[in-house]
């Protein structure tokens, strides 16, 4: 490939980020919903530094100054740390010009610590003395030995005076830094006003406000607020022989603690405060990045927002399914035919009665599943501990490497062990990230087994939010290939994955080790199968497309950021294959440049739900192979996962996903067409109606519910 054939991965990375903000200025999104894509905004740009940003600074702490490497990546951090900030410039505009008037005409008026009613003096003096002063514990810098300023956390940094000094002969001001608590308490205090507005606080300044309690013996200069972003990833110690799980449950320790890479300061602070604060804290220069008054503006989510429905989106309560209702055996159901369901446009429940009722149906002797993240309260979890209570064989695969959530998948998997269940875990490099459920059940004719494979998470929170599939089915083959996984998986990764083949027939036979070499017929199994089967599926393509036949490639991805993948792509295009893809985040593909992409067509949208789930379809000579998966086209999922791709076989189920994908590529209302140098266009509307895709798909689900309940005279 050419050498400007790929968009830089992080680069694009803030294209996407940008495209959740043009959701926060856009006038034409609820007042309350560009509230909550600030939110979105501001969690996402934190993540990023604390991930990808720090992956970068390693590279520049690791090589030296003569290294090539060095500074085409050193280029590339300071790029990313100006187009950073110009986001977040955009960010405080919107918030401060926009946001903020339009939150005081729905009835929210945020105040400070310089605009505190007289009326409100006591009630903020009493709260913060019984809720706040117990929690802080400031320090002063170069007294107090141990300052450290924790990850993710924003901390007030206060000008101290003697009060000795005089006009003649004035003190140097000391400076003390104070943590904001908002873990655990709330990060805004509100209450409701005689006008009937509800007065909003941040708790930065009611700690502002109240610092004379905190200080008494000094006089109070003034204060800012400040943020370190440190290296988010888990550096597992190699010295240490213990297991996969004990090594993340020591690293999660060191977390906290992690190489600062972004300090985050009002830019207003005195210039000699900031070197003070470089000084003590041994910052870099490359780490400071100027900000605004308030930092982790994610917790904008948390916002006390007054209720006022004209100010968010319409709602749209999800729909039962179907097939899948609460009075239905689910077990009969599917044994009637393979169901899709389609959370958040469709209510979750359906998976959550299908692991409860596996855990209480006595017919129902083994449970398999693999965990990935999962709901604080999973209901789903809880059905197998229930299921092992009743002496059922379960085992369940947890993944303690899923970032951020490993001390979550810790605390369950012990639950799940001192309750009996096979729990297993997988080794370092490798992630389990497939969505599988398998339930073997003893039935008249013999033992059947009944799956559930989804492209997103068995999380009941997420599900309200994330827009994902879900099939349940109970074809030989598929059920037979998912236990294939699990075997794998019980098998360890090791060995085992030497067995994963992409060939097209599935064998039985003795291996050397004794065990039975498995080869999936449908299922695309990464690390080993994913990819060849992948090519050989495009290959097919570009065969058709230079024999003159029909051909197409269409793919729904979360990001597209595999080089390999991405050239037989453009090998495609060449030959003349149509290829048409939805790309939420990431896309390293640069389409429209001459002769290498002029056949390739990419949107990316962002609305309302997030767009999480996988779809990948070939025509195939007329065939027109549809699959789920839960693997992007990125390099760790191809390559460094355990995924699963699987087919959608039966008709009516293709029909109803072919629906909902064509509806996706219709939208030209949140649509926005990334080209080669992903200026974020929106697509353009014409004379065309108004698609919302996200909106017309589930008034497409909506009318499937009312045809059925028509059918059945309900």
């Amino acid at each position: 490939m050419p050498e400007d054939a790929l968009y830089d991965r992080e680069l694009s990375w803030l294209a996407f980020n940008e495209r959740v903000l043009q959701e926060a200025e856009s006038p034409d999104v609820p007042l309350f919903e560009r509230v909550k894509f600030l939110g979105i905004f501001s969690s996402n740009l934190d993540e990023f530094f604390r991930v990808r940003v720090a992956a970068l600074r390693s590279v520049l702490a690791d090589g030296g100054e003569d290294d090539p490497e060095v500074a085409p990546v050193r280029e590339l951090v300071e790029t990313l740390t100006r187009r950073s900030v110009a986001l977040q410039e955009r960010f405080g505009r919107t918030f401060r010009e926009e946001v903020l008037p339009g939150l005081e005409a729905a009835g929210l008026r945020l105040l400070d610590d310089g605009r505190v009613p007289d009326r409100l003096d006591e009630e903020l003096a009493s709260f913060f003395e019984r809720e706040v002063l117990p929690l802080l514990r400031p320090r002063i810098l170069g007294r107090d030995e141990d300052v450290f300023l924790k990850d993710h956390t924003v901390y007030l940094v206060v000008e101290l005076h003697s009060e000795s000094r005089s006009a003649f002969a004035p003190v140097a001001a000391e400076l003390a830094v104070v943590e904001v608590p908002s873990r655990p308490l709330h990060r805004f205090f509100w209450c409701e006003a005689p006008d009937g507005v509800r007065e909003v606080f941040f708790l930065d300044d009611v700690i502002r406000y109240c610092l004379p309690t905190l200080f008494p013996d000094w006089d109070l200069g003034k204060s800012w607020a400040i943020k370190v972003s440190r290296d988010a990833e888990l550096y597992l110690d190699e010295e240490f022989a213990g297991s996969l799980k004990e090594r993340i449950r020591a690293a999660l320790g060191r977390r906290e603690r992690g190489a600062p890479i972004r300090f985050l300061y009002d830019q207003r602070m005195p210039a000699q405060t900031l070197a003070r604060l470089v000084e003590v804290l041994r910052l870099r220069p490359e780490d400071l990045v100027e900000g605004g008054r308030y930092h982790n503006l994610h917790d904008l989510l948390r916002l006390p927002l007054p209720d006022r429905p004209e100010y968010r989106d319409p709602p749209l309560p999800a729909l039962a399914h179907p097939r899948l209702t609460p009075d239905a055996c689910p077990f009969a159901v599917v044994r009637a035919g393979d169901e899709l369901l389609h959370p958040p446009y469709q209510a979750y429940d359906p998976v959550v009665r299908f692991m409860a009722r596996a855990a209480a149906d006595d017919a129902v002797e083994r449970i398999w599943i693999s965990l990935y993240r999962v709901d604080d309260d999973s209901a789903v979890v809880q059905s197998l501990i229930d299921a092992a209570g009743r002496g059922k064989r379960v085992t369940a695969f947890v993944e303690v490497q899923a970032r951020f959530d490993e001390a979550r998948n810790l605390a369950w998997a012990e639950r799940m062990e001192a309750a009996g269940v096979r729990v297993l875990y997988g080794r370092e490099g490798i992630k389990v990230h497939a969505k599988l459920a398998l339930v073997e059940r003893a039935e008249e004719d013999g033992a059947r087994r009944y799956a559930y494979l989804a492209t997103g998470n068995f999380n009941e929170r997420t599900a309200r939010v994330y827009s994902d599939h879900g099939l349940f089915t109970v074809h030989e083959g598929i059920t037979a290939e998912v236990r294939g996984v699990f075997r794998l998986l019980e098998d360890g990764l090791d060995g085992a994955l030497g067995e994963i083949d992409a060939a097209a027939a599935r064998a039985e036979g003795a291996s050397a080790g004794g065990r039975a070499p498995f080869v999936f017929e449908h299922l695309l199994v990464a690390p080993r199968g994913l990819r060849p089967g992948l090519y050989a599926l495009i290959d097919d393509e570009i065969a058709a497309a230079r024999r003159g036949e029909p051909c197409g490639i269409t793919a729904k991805l979360n990001a597209l950021e595999d080089p390999d993948m991405i050239a037989r792509l453009y090998e495609a295009c060449r030959a003349g294959v149509e290829v048409r893809l939805i790309v939420r985040g990431i896309c390293r593909a640069r389409p429209g440049l001459p002769g290498l992409s002029e056949n390739m067509t990419v949107v990316s949208l962002v609305d309302r739900f997030l767009e999480h789930s996988r779809i990948y379809r070939f025509h195939a000579g007329g065939r027109d192979l549809l699959y789920l998966a839960s693997a992007d086209w990125m390099r760790r999922n191809l390559s460094r996962r355990v995924e699963v791709a699987f087919p959608v076989l039966d008709p009516r189920v293709r029909a109803e996903l072919e629906a909902v994908l064509d509806l996706q590529f219709r939208d030209n209302v949140k649509a926005r067409i990334i080209d080669a140098e992903q200026s974020n266009r929106f697509v353009e509307r014409g004379d065309a109606p108004p698609c919302r895709c996200q909106i017309e798909t589930y008034r497409f689900l909506e009318g499937l519910l009312e045809a059925r309940e028509d059918e059945h005279g309900e």
